[in-house]
């Protein structure tokens, strides 16, 4: 990464629900992007800002992490279900943002949960793009957890046959009900973090800890 100072910093933020919540802590941390940002039919993913020295790039959920662990991006707002998944080493996360309130939980039918106990399982199958997390949190208990890698759709699983068990974000519950789906056991409290890249952090201390500082500020705020 370039640590010239005339280098943009880039801000990654992903698309979505998490996008819609992350606009008013734009505003609060001073950060205007341009027009076609808010244009829904734009097809560019890149975007200045207000700041002549800060770009803003919308990408998927997934991929923030990665942009910022590879040094692509500088700073990014990612939630910590994706931070859990990749525990990327070049990730500094310091301020939790209090917005994208949701759970990461696992589900199973409704007919099956009447009579499963989750203290007996010693080996399961579970459909979630979560396989990391899902392993480490059924492995700190002695279950061996073997997961089917999918990228959406997963209430279908159990359903078609794919998995009986599910490792899923949750936020009203909605979604588990229509298919016939019940939370079974808790994994995590998910919010979404204002986070950088170490060696930006290293090589440009006041540029970028002027932008942490800055979030920090509007979350303290907002608390």
């Amino acid at each position: 990464m370039s640590s010239e100072a005339n280098e943009k910093l880039i801000l990654a933020i992903p698309k979505g629900r998490i996008l819609k919540e992350a606009a008013p802590v734009f505003a609060r941390a001073g950060i205007e992007p341009e027009a076609a940002f808010a244009d829904p039919d734009a097809r560019q993913l890149r975007f200045t800002t207000n700041h002549a020295d800060l770009d803003i790039i919308r990408v998927r959920s997934f991929d923030v992490a990665t942009f910022v662990a590879f040094g692509a991006a500088h700073l990014g707002i990612a939630g910590a279900d994706v931070l859990m998944e990749f525990d990327y080493s070049e990730i500094y996360a310091p301020i939790d943002l209090g917005i994208g309130k949701c759970r990461l939980a696992v589900a199973e039918p409704a007919e099956m949960a009447s009579s499963d106990d989750p203290r007996r399982w010693s080996h399961v199958r579970i459909a979630t793009k979560y396989p990391e997390v899902t392993r480490r949190h059924f492995a700190a208990r002695g279950v061996q957890a073997e997961c089917v890698k999918l990228s959406g759709a997963m209430e279908l699983a159990p359903s078609l046959g794919l998995s009986h068990r599910i490792v899923d974000l949750v936020d009203s519950g909605r979604t588990l009900k229509d298919n016939g789906l019940v939370e079974i056991e808790h994994i995590a409290d998910i919010t979404s973090r204002f986070i950088v890249n170490r060696a930006a952090l290293k090589t440009q201390p006041e540029r970028v800890g002027r932008w942490i500082d800055r979030f920090r500020e509007v979350a303290r705020v907002a608390a």
